[in-house]
């Protein structure tokens, strides 16, 4: 079974910054492409950056040059730095990991974070 523990998320005032975290921990063989997703009251869930294991990274453009997506391969852990937050960028973040459960296995399986409340308001 695998979990993911996030972690980091709060009230913050416009401008400030924020980081969140998860942790994938269980028996598994490795993490491979990590992301972060966003969603707000009334919205569909959206993919705010995601990450590959050897560290290509994508962003949705509202956040390009304020957020930063990171991993340690080492840890299992996925982190975002969220810079000059927005009112806009309130919402409940999530985690997801696609896992490869066994070195032989062909396939992945998606995991998702319990959800982690970023407020911005001041």
């Amino acid at each position: 079974q695998v979990q993911l523990v996030e972690s980091g998320g709060g009230l913050v005032q416009p401008g400030g910054p924020l980081r969140l975290s998860c942790a994938a921990s269980g028996n598994f063989f490795r993490a491979n492409t990590m992301a972060w997703y966003r969603q707000a009251p009334g919205k569909q869930r959206e993919l705010v950056a995601k990450i590959t294991r050897g560290g290509n990274t994508n962003y949705t453009d509202s956040v390009k040059g304020r957020f930063t997506i990171s991993r340690d391969n080492t840890k299992n852990t996925l982190y975002l730095q969220m810079n000059a937050l927005k009112p806009e960028d309130a919402a409940v973040y999530y985690c997801n990991v696609e896992i490869q459960q066994y070195y032989s296995d062909s396939f992945q399986t998606q995991y998702w974070g319990q959800g982690t409340q970023v407020t911005v308001s001041s």
